[in-house]
């Protein structure tokens, strides 16, 4: 990755070019294919929560370090005490009812199956769950005295500020990704990336596919014709532009200073990033590519997307697709935005790909997407070497 500048490092930018075959990585609520209409045309979209929520597991389950969101926190407590704790069925029940009406969200009780949820879904370190078990064993005698949570004008026997506490826990991908929890004072958390929706660089035609599932057992009876079920679902095909930034003085901030910390979580978010892939329709499809290339910019100035490289959408190349032209226009685009911005704000800049050409514009080449990640890394934290 090529030095530019001495300025601090205060924004990641990761620009990806990615070819998806057939596939529907992000429905809407019609189970179509998501679209955007950008530069007069109509391109396959993939929202930013979808491929955010992608990175997000990819992340915990490289990092170990899992986050739980949800509106049944008080459910899963009862479990754990349940399973877990041997707590009575009953007990444990309440338990939980206690914790999700413990704090100062507002809930819910359900009147089949006497569930209290809160309003807003909770974000929490995974390790939450078991400091809120250990509060409902600390006031065991409490809850055994008292009532279940009937109506939302019950209330806890469990101290709201200890509750509290356990919600506004946070871990490193609370701290990387963000929190809203307003409900909940000095709970809320400014993420410290910013995920751009993926959409690709030229047109797409929405394809229709049409399916039927055979009856095994007429199939070999032979007793009668047609099918067991017949339906039909939409698919695209197309070479996407995928941008993210992480904001490194955010992201220092969340973590109370500490370095190390940031510049862990930075290099597992890349690549995150780079290697995760929504997982509608996998069964189906099975479009596991990798991406073509991948830039990696570490600025002083401000994040800087080349979504605009594609508002006109890239023609095929003389032997066909769309992968070429669209790193070709990516190059170019960056290089005309650096210059108007008086090639000023990159402290380094490197790529890696498949293109057997070297687009200078986009920095020194890395052998492998690790090595391009490392050496970003490194630029961003000069600080964490020394």
């Amino acid at each position: 990755m090529v030095a530019k500048s001495n300025t601090g490092a205060r924004f990641v930018d990761v620009h990806v070019v990615q070819s998806v075959p057939f596939a529907n990585l992000n429905r809407d609520d019609n189970n179509s294919v998501k679209t955007v209409a950008y530069g007069g045309t109509e391109r396959t979209r993939v929202s930013s929560q979808s491929w955010k929520r992608a990175a997000r597991t990819y992340f915990q389950e490289k990092m170990g370090d899992a986050a739980l969101r949800t509106r049944r926190i008080g459910e899963r407590v009862a479990r754990l005490l349940e399973e877990e704790r041997g707590w009575p069925d009953a007990l444990a029940a309440r338990a939980g009812q206690h914790v999700a009406a413990g704090s100062s969200i507002k809930f819910e009780v359900d009147d089949d199956s006497a569930a209290v949820t809160t309003n807003a879904m909770v974000y929490v370190p995974h390790g939450a769950v078991a400091e809120l078990a250990d509060l409902a064993g600390e006031f065991r005698a409490a809850l055994e005295a008292a009532k279940d949570i009937k109506k939302p004008s019950d209330k806890s026997v469990l101290p709201k500020d200890r509750v509290d506490g356990v919600l506004r826990s946070r871990n490193g991908v609370i701290n990387l990704f963000g929190r809203m929890l307003a409900e909940v004072d000095d709970a809320g958390v400014d993420g410290a990336v910013q995920v751009a929706h993926a959409l690709t660089t030229h047109g797409t035609d929405i394809e229709l596919d049409y399916f039927s599932a055979v009856d095994d057992v007429t199939d070999v009876w032979n007793d009668s014709t047609g099918s067991a079920h017949m339906g039909h679902a939409e698919f695209s095909a197309g070479v996407f532009y995928r941008f993210a930034t992480i904001d490194l003085k955010e992201l220092a901030d969340n973590l109370g200073g500490d370095l190390a910390a940031a510049r862990e979580l930075a290099a597992g978010f890349l690549e995150a990033f780079v290697l995760s892939l929504p997982q509608a329709k996998k069964t189906a499809t099975a479009p596991h590519t990798i991406p073509d290339l991948v830039h990696i910019a570490v600025r002083s100035d401000r994040p800087l997307s080349f979504a605009a490289a594609f508002e006109k959408p890239v023609r095929a190349g003389q032997q066909g697709g769309y992968s070429e032209p669209s790193r070709n226009a990516l190059a170019e685009y960056a290089a005309a935005a650096n210059a108007l911005l008086g090639n000023r704000g990159v402290v380094a800049a490197g790529w890696a790909g498949v293109d057997p050409k070297n687009p200078k514009e986009l920095g020194e080449r890395a052998a492998s997407f690790p090595a391009l990640i490392a050496a970003a890394i490194a630029a961003a934290y000069p600080q964490a070497d020394r």
